[in-house]
């Protein structure tokens, strides 16, 4: 009886712990699904958002024919002409050396207000008056708040608000009086270098159409607005498609994985929670046969059973919802942050409507066996279990007798086959246990590669500064002036050990249709590109030719062999883009390209940096300690190149750990629960063997052994399964995220990985059966033989 006590407590701890990882796992990914979705699009609701930002040039149009664009077809709403013009502010005091704002999209606006992209203001107030400015949240001045002043343009203006636009129409707003001014001042200084006059600002029209679900439906937009205008009116545009997408970038990769964990999640718990609930029931097979002699109705026992099972399924429904909830606080933390709104929890209805289907599953499955077990004769019911079934397998078990194998370990491959139906749902829950541990292994795998494969410039044993670090402490000097990055290079190249250098130098341009710029890297030397890892296309080899990310391509609309236009001041030059490379720095905006290509730009670069190879067998360490004693007085610093890792990356990594150690503790207290079933069903059989002289040590072996050619089976079918997932999910998430991940970054599963992750199942089956086998071990003979 205390063995009957003990056995039905364990079932209700395995239904409890079930139901529990089960609810937490689809809490927390359903959950995420939901919230990292929902921000933009309400903001975008709230504000009025537009759907089309258009830059015309306003020496080709005037503002009175801009207006008239509002009733071109398609259009429900617009706002402006709002003038615009690109500036760079002046670098805070506190800057690093040579540091450079990236360029402001300033728009000249009376009022937050509109029909159409109505600007929330997060903090101050809107501007009244010229010398005032209100600055976009997501473009804010370093170093600069509410109340302090910049110099933008050559303009001193006091930052009186920062505000939100959905549409990023602007990265800043003045007054139109303001931005006329400050447009002025910027062509005078061009016509003073130029000769020529003063450049008439550009104007901004914001577009709401009736239908803009699709690019396609923007495009027609686009075109509907432009149809009337004349060449070269159009000096660019953006899609709110596209400001979405960026906006969604740090969550949207999540989505694929976590999509695909929920999937196995819920799968598994529904077939973890029926063999564990149906198990229970099933065990009680004769119980239900007193209860039917007592006078029971089979409708009466199905109910009994079904609260026996619903009781401990509840409390682990309740600790799943709180353990989702925490788990999935620092992923809102996340999502606050891609989106710049306050963290939000799991919605209520997500924390609501899991529990309750995880316990209507437990209903469907406790009450469907009892019933089956209440409708069959009373006599058939109690007499059920007294009789081993030990009779099928039989011959299989003699023929594996034959093999010169111990006989613990034929008798432990012959019973699987004793109970096929039971097997295969072991089976099954390690499959899944097996599935999810190789596709987190290939994902892991995956952002390794890309972490390193994503950097163009991690290229290089040695990385030289041309900034010092400075020391830390009170007495730490001052940051120097860069060092001369002629002088830098002519100490590298003086080296023996050198193989090839080039130098990297950044900064931040204007692009035609987007607001606020890319980042630009320029090259100069041997080796630029030369670990570059390219999606599509080449590296550049010629002036005028240059390199871009995913993204930017993807935001631009130009493709691979197009031309880009970048403007710097006033001052254009055109590039050809022939080759997309991988690139997830900068938000994958960054464009590369030979110095001598941005000449004409006449830009002011950050603090260049050197990217060394050595020759082979060179010592490293001691090339850097010699390279740094000549470029000390210089101002300059070498050291050994590093990779670092990103916290998008490392975030996913720890998501991936965590979802994956659920899944397989999921599956492991499947085969638990099973195999505590089928020993209780063969106690009688272990007690003959026992008294036949079967050793403690040889009982674990039988018991172990019958679970691990199950998980051989399983891990057979489920390690193939996950590298299929694996290789259908990356690319979702390099969409998801506006890259495209190479194909070598995701071929990661090579022949000895694929051997160990085939053992995979073994493994699960074998920690799910350690308890029970022990148990069965421990087991008195007299008892093992008075069992019924």
């Amino acid at each position: 009886m205390r063995a009957g006590v003990g056995r039905r407590r364990a079932q209700t701890v395995v239904i409890v712990l079930t139901t529990l990882l089960s609810v937490a796992a689809s809490v927390l990914a359903v959950g995420l699904l939901v919230a990292s979705r929902a921000p933009f699009d309400r903001a975008f609701a709230q504000q009025q958002g537009a759907h089309l930002t258009v830059q015309f040039d306003g020496s080709a149009v005037s503002t009175d024919r801009l207006a008239s664009t509002a009733r071109a077809s398609g259009v429900v709403a617009a706002a402006g002409p709002f003038a615009v013009t690109s500036v760079r502010p002046q670098a805070p005091e506190d800057a690093p050396p040579a540091f450079q704002p990236a360029p402001l999209t300033v728009a000249g606006r009376p009022s937050a207000d509109s029909d159409v992209d109505r600007v929330e203001l997060i903090e101050g107030r809107w501007v009244g008056a010229p010398g005032e400015i209100v600055l976009e949240a997501g473009a804010g001045h370093p170093g600069t708040r509410t109340g302090e002043r910049m110099v933008v343009g050559g303009t001193e203006l006091t930052v009186v608000g920062v505000a939100e636009s959905v549409g990023e129409s602007a990265d800043a707003w003045v007054v139109p009086t303001q931005l006329t001014a400050l447009a002025g001042q910027r062509g005078t200084g061009q016509a003073g270098k130029a000769g020529q006059p003063g450049a008439k600002p550009r104007y901004q029209m914001l577009y709401r159409f009736t239908a803009a679900a699709t690019v396609a439906d923007v495009e027609a937009g686009l075109d509907a607005v432009a149809a009337d205008m004349p060449p070269g009116a159009v000096a660019g545009s953006q899609s709110y498609l596209d400001v979405r997408q960026t906006a969604q970038e740090n969550t949207a990769a999540f989505i694929p994985f976590v999509t695909a964990f929920a999937l196995l999640g819920l799968a598994m718990s529904v077939l973890v929670i029926g063999i564990v609930v149906s198990g229970a029931v099933g065990a009680a097979t004769r119980r239900i046969g007193i209860l039917k002699s007592l006078g029971f109705t089979p409708s009466q026992v199905g109910r009994a059973y079904v609260a026996q099972a619903l009781l401990p399924a509840s409390v682990g429904a309740v600790l799943g919802v709180g353990l989702g909830n925490t788990l999935a606080v620092p992923l809102m933390a996340e999502v606050a942050e891609a989106y710049g709104t306050a963290v939000t929890m799991i919605p209520l209805w997500v924390d609501l409507v899991v529990p309750a289907g995880a316990l209507a599953l437990v209903t469907a499955t406790a009450f469907g066996p009892a019933l089956r077990a209440a409708r069959l004769r009373t006599m058939d019911v109690i007499t059920v279990g007294r009789v081993p079934a030990g009779g099928r397998g039989r011959r299989l078990r003699h023929r594996l007798g034959r093999l010169p194998l111990p006989r613990a370990v034929t008798l432990g491959m012959a019973s699987p086959f004793a109970r096929p139906a039971r097997a295969a749902t072991m089976a099954a829950a390690v499959a899944f246990g097996a599935l999810a541990v190789t596709f987190a292994v290939g994902l892991g795998s995956t952002l390794i590669a890309v972490n390193t494969d994503g950097d163009p410039d991690r290229t290089g044993d040695v990385t030289v500064h041309t900034v010092s670090r400075p020391e830390e402490g009170p007495s730490a000097a001052a940051p120097r002036e860069p060092a001369d990055a002629a002088a830098v290079a002519s100490a590298i190249g003086a080296g023996p050990e050198i193989a090839s250098f080039h130098r990297a130098a950044r900064t931040e341009v204007g692009v035609a249709g987007l607001t606020g710029g890319a980042p630009l890297v320029a090259y100069e030397g041997e080796g630029s590109g030369s670990g570059a890892t390219m999606v599509s296309g080449r590296w550049f080899d010629a002036p005028g030719e240059a390199v871009a990310a995913s993204r930017f391509l993807q935001v631009t609309g130009v493709g691979v062999g197009e031309t880009v236009v970048l403007s710097e001041e006033g001052r254009t030059v055109r590039l050809r883009i022939v080759g997309e490379v991988f690139d997830l720095g900068d938000k994958g905006m960054a464009v590369r390209t030979d110095t001598s290509s941005v000449a004409d730009l006449e830009l002011r670069f950050m603090p260049s940096a050197f990217s060394v190879e050595v020759t082979p067998g060179t010592d490293k360490a001691r090339y850097v300690d010699e390279l740094n004693t000549v470029l000390e007085p210089l101002g300059a610093q070498a050291e050994i190149t590093a990779t670092g890792e990103s916290g998008v990356i490392r975030a996913m990594q720890a998501l991936i750990a965590m979802l994956t150690l659920m899944l397989v503790a999921v599956a492991c207290l499947g085969v638990l629960n099973t195999v505590v079933l089928d020993t209780r069903d063969r106690v009688r059989d272990l007690g003959v063997l026992k008294a036949l002289g079967m050793t403690p040590r040889q009982t674990v072996t039988q018991v172990l052994t019958s679970v691990g050619v199950i998980g051989l089976v399983a891990g057979a079918v489920g390690v193939p399964v996950g590298v299929a997932l694996h290789g259908w999910v990356m690319p979702a998430m390099g969409r998801a995220a506006g890259t495209t991940i190479p194909p070598a970054d995701i071929d990661v599963y090579g022949a000895p990985l694929l051997g160990l992750l085939a053992l995979a199942g073994v493994t699960i089956a074998l920690l799910g059966a350690l308890l029970p086998a022990g148990w069965a071990a421990r087991t008195e003979t007299a008892r093992a033989l008075r069992a019924e």
